[in-house]
């Protein structure tokens, strides 16, 4: 429950004992969507559970949500009835909005003063455009809030039996995607330095040039014989993944194609799913996660 003191500052109390669940959050003091603001959002890697509470307030707040291809649609129905629902999806190869026209639909709905929710998969700053359409709001003069998500390369890995970081395996992890702003395997990475550089190397959206970026990793030191594991469509029902290593992962693709969305992760830590393997049939089920 709230009160409202002398300062007219509202104080969260204990909840009514009578309260159950989700209902206790309907008087909580969450920071208010006001018109014309953007609130940059991530909506988790996948399974609908992973959404923090202030993306679950802004999915019931705001007037107009834009989201992207890797968002659940089983999120979307969590927006509040009468609100406005925009696809805004970018996915390798295939038709996409263009950045541009995202950043500047964005800023004509705020400055129409709407509530806008810009909803990316994972977390929207790692690895996403969300700091380049933040630069375009400031520019403008829109106001925004980021909300951050859980990483599919970072909390995601957990339904996988995958810790990004163990004590007796790894004190360091490193993060990169796969390929740049052309669909290309990046040229701005110093493959020499980054082949040795982490015991863990954890890979977003890769799977196109995976052949290529293992090639460079090998040649520049890493052993062939490092454990890796594709993860497919993490943290839902129909999750899979294939463990080579780094030397086979070539074959294994020759032989087969993994579902994407798909995160890769190269290390010792791959190996600790044989006892970390908690993801199974019966609690797929619930397709919250």
């Amino acid at each position: 429950m709230t009160v409202t003191r002398g300062t007219d500052k509202k104080v969260w109390l204990d909840p009514d004992p009578e309260e159950r669940g989700f209902s206790r959050l309907d008087a909580a003091p969450f920071p208010p969507f006001e018109p014309g603001w953007v609130w940059l959002v991530g909506a988790g890697p996948g399974a609908p559970g992973l959404l923090t509470l202030l993306a679950y307030h802004a999915l019931q707040t705001a007037d107009i949500v834009i989201y992207d291809a890797l968002v659940n649609p089983d999120v979307i129905r969590w927006v509040r009835p009468g609100a406005q629902v925009e696809f805004a999806g970018k996915r390798g190869g295939k038709p996409s909005a263009k950045q541009r026209d995202i950043s500047l639909r964005l800023i004509e709905l705020a400055q129409a003063g709407k509530r806008v929710l810009r909803l990316k998969g994972g977390d929207p700053l790692i690895f996403g455009r969300g700091a380049e359409e933040c630069e375009t709001l400031a520019a403008a003069g829109v106001p925004f809030r980021i909300v951050p998500g859980v990483s599919s390369g970072a909390g995601g890995l957990a339904y996988a039996g995958i810790p990004a970081t163990h004590r007796d395996t790894n004190h360091s992890v490193i993060f990169l995607t796969g390929h740049d702003a052309n669909g290309q395997i990046p040229s701005g990475v110093d493959w020499r330095a980054i082949a040795t550089a982490s015991p863990v190397i954890v890979m977003y959206m890769a799977m196109k040039n995976l052949p290529g970026i293992a090639e460079r990793l090998m040649t520049f030191g890493r052993d062939r014989a490092d454990p890796l594991a594709i993860v497919s469509r993490v943290s839902l029902p129909d999750q899979s993944v294939r463990e080579t290593t780094l030397g086979e992962v070539v074959c294994l693709l020759r032989e087969e194609e993994p579902p994407t969305p798909a995160i890769i992760v190269v290390g010792k830590v791959a190996n600790l799913r044989q006892s970390l393997n908690w993801y199974v049939e019966g609690l797929r089920e619930n397709s919250l996660g």
